[in-house]
């Protein structure tokens, strides 16, 4: 442990030192929908990700990772500015603007904010985005593209503008690859593919992998089969160009698996049309895993916001090993990838994360320097109440309904499935985290940044 932990501090020191050549590569894969218990190296009983796996058997598997959201646009959001997406008036997705309107939010994140993307580019990194955006919406045709935020190239769905097939996200991210190396410049690249989203798109050759699946089943197993095969091709291209040793790669998901928490999975296998990626099967094939972990997409209990979190970067993060107390988040990830990078935060910025560099690196925590909180818009209840507000140190979670009149206090150390409700015997705890919540509640915008709304959008 002593030389893990020297191994470590070595790594740390040398990241503000790093030539150009030196900088390591950074590949952010961000799936949609993707439960904790939706891999095979997770216990999945049927699906397979065999490339994916690789990713856990070359690098660490941290379970206690969570996103800042039970839903994709917030979760993104704190991806991109290293926030909670509370801070910028994002609590749902985003939709038609007068759905937004009704949320209380913007019709798209402020490119004018601090980006992740844009500190790389600042510290002389290519800079790319390919496959899902949703950090506005397609359906908002004035609302900015990607580039706006700091990317050097792009292909986008459920964004404005053209909409890329989903399935070109590693073909593009491989072209990308090869020029960037060419160049002699480090990239970063977020890789956020659609599956397992609705509606799902199937293909025939990796239906016939499951045959012995009921039709929920198959579809499920073989969309998944479809992105982990699109991942292995990125892995075999690092591979073949010799850089995968100085290439940092995770994957992860914005939120848990859609259909548990509300019973939509139970909804008739029909078909579905959705403007940015086309005609697929509906959620009635959303059998997705939280792997017992209580709730799933749209809850801010575990199985919405605890999702797959493997990060590989041979001869710095140590393989096959599994990270179980870590409590790492979403908005960490943009400190984190700045100090591996050798970039430096802006003047005047500040992150609600912190950087995590020496957990990946193999020093594990189990509390935080700094809580967490979560906002969320839900319509599903727990005891007639919904559960729309979360705050965590790491160890202890507090769950709240709007006005903190229904709290639920979890240890999660020893209750990762949060059965235990220990409000009543740790009274003094439940009152603290009020307090923080309510604190943290104060601090948010009473209203959306106005200069973030659409033409289409009907202003009272």
């Amino acid at each position: 442990m002593f030389r893990l932990i020297l191994f470590a501090a070595s790594c740390l020191l040398s990241f503000t030192q790093l030539r150009a050549e030196d900088k390591p590569n950074i590949i952010f894969i961000f799936a949609d929908d993707w439960g904790w218990g939706d891999l095979s190296c997770h216990g999945h009983p049927y699906v397979k990700t065999p490339n994916i796996d690789r990713l856990a058997a070359e690098g660490t598997d941290f379970h206690r990772f969570t996103v800042a959201s039970g839903v994709c646009s917030p979760s993104r959001t704190a991806v991109m500015t290293g926030h909670f997406p509370a801070k910028h008036g994002i609590s749902g997705h985003f939709a038609w603007p007068d759905q937004n309107a009704g949320r209380n939010m913007p019709d798209w994140l402020n490119p004018n904010v601090v980006t992740l993307p844009r500190i790389l580019q600042s510290a002389g990194y290519a800079t790319a985005h390919y496959g899902k955006w949703h950090i506005s919406n397609n359906m908002i045709p004035d609302s900015p593209s990607a580039g706006e935020y700091g990317y050097d190239d792009f292909a986008t769905f459920n964004a404005s503008g053209e909409q890329m097939p989903f399935y070109e996200d590693v073909q593009r991210t491989n072209k990308f690859i090869k020029k960037s190396q060419k160049e002699g410049k480090p990239f970063f690249i977020n890789l956020w593919v659609h599956e397992p989203h609705t509606p799902h798109h199937v293909v025939p050759k990796y239906q016939q992998k499951f045959p012995e699946l009921e039709q929920k089943d198959n579809i499920y197993a073989s969309i998944l089969a479809h992105a982990d095969e699109r991942i292995g091709e990125l892995l075999d291209l690092l591979d073949a160009l010799e850089i995968a040793d100085n290439t940092l790669v995770i994957f992860s998901s914005d939120n848990g698996p859609a259909g548990l928490g509300t019973g939509e999975s139970k909804k008739e296998l029909g078909f579905m049309y959705d403007s940015a990626t086309g005609i697929g099967y509906n959620i009635g094939a959303s059998v997705g895993l939280t792997a017992g972990r209580r709730g799933a997409k749209a809850s801010l209990f575990e199985g919405g916001v605890g999702v797959p979190f493997l990060a590989r970067w041979p001869q710095k993060i140590a393989a096959g090993a599994v990270d179980s107390t870590s409590p790492i988040s979403a908005v960490d990830l943009l400190p984190t990838f700045v100090n591996v990078a050798g970039a430096k935060l802006p003047e005047g910025y500040e992150s609600d994360g912190v950087d995590q560099t020496a957990v990946l690196l193999g020093e594990p925590i189990v509390k935080r320097e700094k809580l967490l909180f979560w906002k969320g818009i839900i319509k599903e209840t727990v005891a007639g109440q919904r559960i729309n507000y979360a705050v965590s140190d790491g160890q202890w979670k507090l769950l709240a309904n709007n006005d903190s009149s229904y709290i639920e206090l979890i240890d999660l150390t020893i209750d990762i499935y949060e059965k235990n409700d220990l409000k009543a015997e740790h009274p003094e705890i439940a009152e603290k985290f009020k307090k923080e919540l309510e604190a943290w509640k104060a601090s948010l915008p009473a209203e959306p940044d106005s200069s973030c709304f659409s033409k289409y959008r009907k202003v009272k």
